[in-house]
């Protein structure tokens, strides 16, 4: 008889190693990241080599000069030394400056990244090739908004450290750096997915960027030019006497509505709102009086620019991502 070989008992499998406890965020990180393969190699080829960081830092370094020059521009116009209320007032004048300066980076840099997006991959002749892959419409939607937005979000919150020099000074609140930044965040979103949509409505990316800066620029500079018919009703009703209470909260809505659509409107009127001592940091109660009787007709309560504002800048910023995915799906088709 041959001899038989007794079966070799089998080897446990060795136990996965540990991961230390550090890495428990890294390790969430890149589960999300790893859910949409397009964030991941955007931010790769965005991050590789030395450029997003040259960026990173001219960026703070001319926002830090900036600072600097507003600091010295104020100090030089005052001969005396700063008192506690002129102190407020310096602070307050350079977290605006930097704050302003925030918001118009993000109106032209934001949709700068993602304008190229789809129209992009079409001039490289890379969409069909792409659009062969098992990724759906909405995982390249997402995957090229996100990438940017990401980025976008770390100029952002890199210079919060700058906002935060107001506090040095005084004059500024808590309240008005979370809703300053919460504005520039919602600004972001809406201009880059603005240049999403309008580079998968594209099929050139010049003819996106023109679309997309269009679009931006009317965001910016429409609201005077749509406050000119309320100011010639307004003056016409003053001009027949005083309006009733309510012509008077028809306007006056009006009028907060189409300040709630513009950025720079929405930050002043919230800014000056947060300093009046008697409003609310989320409204304001105004009354309305007849003028006939004088007697208060309505109590007309105000919600703060800078809620309507986000929730006008999250809803339209959503529906152009949606557009998006239409566009993308129907061109798959």
């Amino acid at each position: 008889m041959s001899d038989v070989a007794a079966p070799t008992p089998a080897t446990p499998a060795a136990p996965a190693p540990e991961r230390p406890n550090g890495s428990g965020l890294r390790q969430v990180l890149d589960d999300l990241l790893s859910v949409n393969p397009v964030v991941l190699k955007e931010l790769r080829g965005r991050m590789r080599g030395a450029r997003a960081f040259v960026v990173l830092t001219v960026y703070l370094l001319l926002l830090s000069a900036f600072v600097i020059f507003l600091y010295y521009l104020y100090s030089a116009s005052t001969a005396s030394a700063f008192s506690a209320s002129q102190r407020g007032l310096v602070g307050k004048f350079v977290f605006g400056g930097v704050v302003g300066i925030e918001l118009l980076l993000v109106c032209f840099i934001a949709p700068a990244f993602t304008v190229g997006a789809i129209s992009g991959e079409r001039e490289r002749q890379t969409f069909d090739l792409l659009r062969t892959t098992l990724l759906p419409a909405r995982s390249l939607v997402l995957g090229k908004l996100g990438s940017a937005l990401v980025y976008i979000f770390l100029l952002l919150f890199a210079a919060l450290p700058l906002q935060s020099l107001a506090f040095l000074l005084g004059g500024v609140a808590l309240e008005e750096l979370v809703i300053a930044t919460l504005l520039l965040v919602a600004c972001a979103f809406l201009f880059s997915a603005a240049g999403v949509y309008f580079s998968s409505l594209m099929r050139r990316t010049l003819g996106a960027t023109v679309l997309t800066f269009g679009f931006v620029l009317i965001s910016l500079l429409a609201l005077p030019l749509l406050l000119i018919p309320l100011l010639v009703f307004s003056s016409a009703f003053s001009l027949m006497g005083s309006p009733s209470v309510v012509v008077q909260a028809i306007l006056l809505y009006t009028g907060l509505l189409l300040s709630a659509t513009n950025p720079v409107a929405t930050m002043i009127i919230s800014e000056i709102m947060i300093v009046d001592q008697t409003t609310g940091l989320w409204f304001v109660t105004l009354p309305l009086s007849d003028p006939a009787t004088g007697v208060v007709g309505l109590t007309a309560y105000i919600p703060s620019p800078w809620m309507l504002f986000t929730v006008f800048a999250v809803a339209l910023g959503a529906i152009f991502v949606l557009l998006a995915m239409l566009n993308v799906s129907r061109r798959e088709r």
